[in-house]
């Protein structure tokens, strides 16, 4: 392949792990976009915690050396796993220990120097969430979120969440490495979601995408009661996408991210891939 394009998965192993099933699925969704894999487990170190009962009732020295176990074991397990289930790509694993509460940092500035980052999900694992807000508001590269559901199925569709913002733009900038000659865009615009910067603002993009010789087509979508991150994930599996692109809304705030409708919807409720790019 002249160009490989590079992915990096980072998985934490303590105190959340991603399912198994949705790091399958994500090593999947590598061998349909045709990557080099770079996977980067992280084992956690656990510094020493005194006891106020001075370990009468429990053995703590003994518990934070368990887990710490544990969580390397673990990062062995699912490099196996990986190493496994690809078997059309180049795989490369690491593994590293970092104190806790350092892995997302780490991963973020780690990711920079891959393409994209591939995050296997699950809504009910909060540290993952943590994770995601780093990649994407940290490491300045798109990071792909995929849940259990996805398939293998080639790229032949995907779908652009478009409002006519930076972050929009950002975001189609990053989804076009995925448009090849036979792929389709089609660009999807929520008018009753906010203000948009025009009425017609997903044909002018269709229009621009056209003129680079790129399939392209526009839909409007009505939000029709529904949160606007279900909507754009709606429209986009209904006209077969298999992924949805979209700008990553949020900002800091002391050391708490605040995020917009839209990214905390999508984080909240996956359903298919989502390329989220800040």
């Amino acid at each position: 392949m002249p160009n490989a394009r590079l992915a990096y998965m980072p998985l934490m192993t303590y105190p959340d792990i991603a399912p198994d099933e949705s790091i399958v699925a994500a090593v999947a969704l590598a061998e349909a976009l045709e990557c080099e894999l770079h996977a980067a487990t992280f084992s956690v170190e656990i510094p020493p915690v005194s006891s106020p009962m001075g370990g009468f009732l429990l053995n703590i020295p003994a518990l934070i050396r368990t887990t710490e176990e544990n969580s390397l074991a673990d990062c062995n397990r699912l490099q196996a796993l990986i190493q496994q289930q690809a078997a059309r790509i180049k795989v490369q694993v690491s593994s590293r220990k970092l104190m806790l509460g350092e892995a997302g940092q780490a991963a973020a500035v780690q990711a920079r120097y891959f393409d994209f980052a591939l995050l296997p999900w699950a809504r009910d694992r909060p540290v993952l969430q943590e994770l995601a807000e780093a990649m994407i508001f940290e490491s300045g590269r798109p990071a792909i979120l995929v849940p259990p559901s996805a398939t293998s199925a080639p790229i032949r569709q995907v779908a652009i969440a478009w409002d006519g913002s930076r972050v929009a733009a950002r975001a189609v900038a990053d989804a076009l490495a995925f448009v090849t000659r036979d792929v389709e865009v089609l660009v999807l615009s929520v008018p009753d979601e906010k203000s948009l910067q025009g009425n017609d603002i997903a044909e002018a993009l269709t229009s621009s995408l056209a003129r680079r010789g790129i399939t392209a087509r526009s839909r409007t979508v009505p939000l029709a009661e529904r949160e606007i991150a279900e909507a754009l994930q709606d429209a986009a599996m209904e006209a077969g996408a298999n992924l949805l692109a979209m700008g990553g809304f949020g900002h800091t705030r002391i050391r708490d991210f605040i995020l917009g409708g839209a990214t905390k919807g999508v984080l909240s409720d996956l359903q298919m891939p989502v390329l989220l790019s800040h």
